[in-house]
């Protein structure tokens, strides 16, 4: 690992994750790597978590504030929540142990908009960043960071906290080096545009410089990302893809889009990675991505010389993957660039690159409303993650989902939706194993049979009978009947279904 390590001052700050634990203390705001399960610190979230139980055994109280780039791993996010550490936690989460305790009340959690969290950071609206931990690559003779499988808010954080833990991680490849792109924006009030025109522009360094003096400690790891396998492609998701492809070729059709113009930006997940699978055996050639996490599917589209760029934040590979990234990152960086999600988020470039945005969703009402994060409309689920980033200012945003869930109990298609993340002024096209619904230009009455149309077909009639019934006030521009409008949920929490 030494040769990991190439600043003689920062040789000496190497001790094992337990010690550098002391550290971080009851009340402070940590701000660590990691999205999506990939470049999260491996070994402090325990040390943090064995220090709780400890001091809680004691009778005292210890809870850290915890900031991250999105979703984190259950060996992060699972082990601090199972230890009861966190008092607060954003901007992303997705580990099941933490969401029951979100839900239970056992801590406080703020779903924000992921191109919003560092500069929040940044402008003290949490107060100070005490800690800052960082997985990293390889520390350069300089002190400089070579930013490991993801980038997230590292930069932020590090400029900003009072100290700074570094776990420099053995599996991760060496060869990394030279696929970040790292561009720090300039505080307010003195902000510039950014200038990246396309996908694959680098504007700014290799590696995070930072002041080294705020370094506290080193630590050495040799531990994976989590990557979590991508489930088989099954038929439904085959469809949805396939009514998705339908979709670019009518645009290519309209002559709003040409075979070789596709910038796509795509949430994590088995169906969007079914999306880029159909691509594969699509008419689409020289496709560029300017998204948030380079996934299995772009892998395959970049061997198979039909992706020329994608720019990310960070990884979401399969295991396979991340063990093919590893040994041939080398190859790989003159396709890939991983930037700050400050820069990868931003509303300027999405706005000006003229991307077509795909993320999912847990339903969407008659009228295009969408909802992304809560189960009837309390239970959180993961969070908005990027989605609003890349929703509101995409050229063009698409929702995908399958039409039902739990066997049918469940419709994604509900005549209210029940928390409203994606308003009806920001969806244009919602895509289902049934075909898609394409709102755009369409007044919210002209949206409901196209909403109702891409519904699973038992609960069509259903629709259709609401729908009739807010009719009655003919002179509303949204019919809603307002004693019934959230009937389907009502029905699912009493009775097990929607139906």
């Amino acid at each position: 690992m030494s040769e990991r390590i190439g600043h003689h001052g920062l040789k000496s700050k190497v001790m094992t994750a337990q010690d550098a634990a002391q550290f971080v203390s009851h009340g402070d705001n940590v701000g660590i790597s990691g999205f999506t399960g990939a470049a999260y610190p491996k070994a402090m979230p325990t040390a943090i978590a064995e220090k709780a139980k400890a001091q809680h055994q004691e009778g005292k109280e210890f809870a850290i504030n915890l900031f991250t780039g999105a979703s984190t791993a259950p060996d992060c996010d699972g082990v601090l929540a199972e230890a009861n550490a966190l008092a607060y936690r954003m901007p992303y989460q997705s580990d099941p142990i933490m969401r029951n305790s979100i839900n239970a009340g056992g801590m406080n959690y703020q779903d924000i908009h992921l191109s919003h969290s560092a500069l929040q950071v940044e402008q003290g609206f949490f107060g100070q960043l005490d800690v800052a931990i960082v997985e990293v690559t390889r520390i350069t003779e300089e002190g400089h960071l070579i930013p490991s499988s993801g980038v997230g808010n590292n930069v932020e954080y590090l400029d900003n906290a009072q100290r700074i833990i570094i776990e420099v991680n053995e599996w991760q490849s060496l060869d990394l080096e030279g696929m970040a792109d790292i561009y720090r924006i300039p505080r307010l009030p003195n902000r510039t545009a950014i200038p990246i025109n396309n996908s694959g522009d680098r504007i700014g360094t290799p590696y995070i410089d930072i002041d080294v003096s705020k370094v506290v400690a080193v630590v050495e790891t040799n531990a994976p990302d989590r990557n979590s396998p991508f489930k088989p492609i099954d038929e439904v998701s085959k469809q949805i893809a396939g009514h998705f492809l339908d979709f670019l070729e009518g645009e290519v059709r309209a002559g709003r889009l040409a075979y070789d113009r596709y910038i796509m930006q795509s949430g994590v997940g088995n169906v969007p990675n079914a999306v880029m699978a159909g691509l594969l055996d699509s008419k689409f050639e020289n496709i560029q991505a300017y998204t948030e996490v380079v996934q299995d599917g772009m892998i395959d589209l970049i061997d198979a010389e039909k992706m020329t760029v994608a720019s990310a934040t960070s990884f979401a590979l399969s295991p396979e993957y991340a063990e093919r990234m590893n040994n041939e990152a080398a190859r790989y960086r003159k396709y890939l660039v991983t930037r700050p999600l400050q820069i990868s988020n931003h509303p300027e470039v999405i706005r000006r690159v003229g991307l077509i945005a795909s993320n999912g969703m847990i339903e969407a009402d008659i009228y295009g409303n969408i909802n992304s994060t809560h189960v009837a409309g309390s239970r959180i689920m993961n969070g908005i993650g990027g989605s609003g980033d890349f929703t509101r200012n995409a050229y063009i945003s698409t929702f995908i989902s399958p039409s039902e869930a739990k066997n049918g109990a469940i419709s994604a298609i509900v005549p209210f939706a029940s928390h409203v993340d994606h308003t009806e002024h920001d969806a244009m096209v919602v895509i289902t194993e049934h075909g898609f619904a394409d709102l755009r230009g369409l007044s919210p009455r002209a949206r409901v049979p196209k909403m109702i149309s891409v519904a699973a077909p038992e609960y069509r009639p259903l629709l259709e009978e609401y729908f009739a019934r807010a009719q009655k006030d003919s002179a509303a521009h949204t019919p809603h009947d307002l004693a019934t409008a959230l009937s389907f949920h009502s029905n699912f929490l009493q009775n097990g279904s929607m139906k």
